[in-house]
């Protein structure tokens, strides 16, 4: 896991980080249901009305940042730390102020765990290796956990529980004590600085996420959803408050063999309103991805559509800016990717399991500019990152969306949105 604000080919250690996310014990499902968390402290009471939600401020942008993050309260007395924002994953885990290895933050900005490690008996720790059994010695050992990412990164440590204070839509104050990991061993890929964040917010829809979490404290329904704008920032939501009554394209999660978490599918690539003849596209949304990753069939006539179209128009490619592999340079300059945008057409996503259901795709959503005034194909081949067949919708495809994932009704949607616009409580 590489520093995302390093450059544009420095992100690719980073992207999906939480995609492949896996521990030695096995991946989660939404099939897997281990035993839910006990309520520890009235703190966790349930509230009046189950399902408000809880909201965050989103900061950071896919360039040049490179991702999206929160900051989050943890502790009492709470403390702030910034975490990745990230789908794929389903495990939160903060720097641990512990002999630590590949850790960025100084120390006063690493979490100190205070008799507060989770031991192998708890059902968080049953929760965070199911379907398999914690592999201890004695019930009472500590709770280790590991992560596994595509990018042959990984995070390990200890499982603690802790207070996030938070406050619900509804106006109600709760401080319920979730599991997480104290990480005291990351490691990053290739030669680039890691990310400059104090850890990762995994939202994926297995037990142990912090989704689930607070599901089973009764405090939200178990849906998560976000809204990064393309100018940068948006909100993250976990809860059912900010979810439009009408205007959502729904289609079925996925339950395939690979049991990656928001997956869906099959769907069918249009380019410019056409059908490509590419189809049976399993598509996986990932938060942790900055860009979008096709296999190597979508991703190949891609860009010889791209090529082709842009034959006879004022673009020629530019191999000497490496912001991403596939650039191009006009007569001047760009500065936005409106100023470029016409000369690209449109992509769709079709899904064929649900009638009528799209995922548009316009040049902003698979386009950036660079600093060097180049606008560059935000589109990646996944086989070069170990992806094989699948596709991944990152953060570029999903901007200025409503992007939510209900796990009560096993559903992904999206609707286009103001994501510049904070719900406000």
């Amino acid at each position: 896991m590489s520093d995302k604000r390093q450059g544009m080919m420095a992100l690719t250690a980073f992207l999906f980080l939480g995609l492949l996310a896996t521990f030695p014990a096995g991946c989660f499902s939404a099939a897997n249901q281990p035993p839910q968390l006990k309520k520890k402290s009235p703190q966790t009471t349930v509230p009046i009305r189950l399902g408000s939600s809880v909201v965050f401020p989103v900061q950071g942008n896919v360039y040049p940042v490179g991702y999206y993050y929160v900051n989050i309260n943890i502790g009492n007395p709470p403390k702030l730390y910034d975490l990745d924002i990230d789908t794929g994953s389903d495990v939160t885990w903060v720097q641990c102020d512990a002999p630590c290895t590949g850790c960025t933050k100084p120390r006063d900005r690493l979490y100190k765990p205070k008799n507060n490690l989770v031991p192998c008996a708890d059902p968080a720790c049953t929760a965070m290796y199911a379907p398999e059994i914690p592999k201890c010695k004695d019930p009472n050992d500590q709770c280790d956990y590991e992560v596994n990412y595509a990018d042959h990164g990984s995070s390990f440590g200890v499982l603690v529980k802790d207070n996030f204070p938070i406050r619900l839509y509804n106006g109600s104050s709760f401080s319920p004590r979730l599991a997480f990991g104290c990480g005291y061993n990351q490691k990053y890929s290739g030669s680039h600085p890691p990310p400059s964040t104090a850890g990762v917010l995994g939202l994926g829809n297995g037990k142990g996420s912090i989704v689930s979490q607070l599901h089973a404290l009764g405090l939200t329904q178990n849906v998560v959803g976000h809204c990064l704008s393309g100018r940068g920032g948006g909100f993250l939501f976990i809860g059912d408050d900010l979810v439009p009554s009408s205007g959502i394209l729904w289609t079925p999660i996925s339950h395939n063999s690979l049991e990656y978490h928001y997956s869906s599918g099959p769907a069918e690539l249009l380019f410019g309103g056409k059908p490509t003849g590419v189809k049976g596209l399993l598509i996986v949304f990932d938060s942790g991805s900055s860009y979008t990753y096709f296999n190597a069939q979508a991703y190949q006539t891609t860009v010889n559509l791209l090529r082709k179209d842009l034959t006879g128009k004022p673009l020629k490619e530019a191999p000497e800016d490496k912001s991403l592999p596939i650039c191009w340079k006009g007569p001047k300059s760009f500065k936005s990717v409106g100023d470029v945008k016409d000369y690209f057409k449109p992509l769709v996503l079709s899904f064929t399991n649900a009638r009528s259901v799209q995922l548009q795709l316009p040049p902003e959503a698979y386009l950036i500019v660079t600093k060097q005034g180049n606008v560059c194909l935000g589109i990646l081949k996944g086989a070069e990152v170990g992806l094989e067949n699948l596709n991944i919708i990152g953060d570029i495809s999903m901007q200025d969306k409503m992007v939510i994932y209900n796990n009560e009704k096993q559903l992904i949607g999206w609707t286009p949105a103001n994501c510049d616009r904070l719900p406000k409580f």
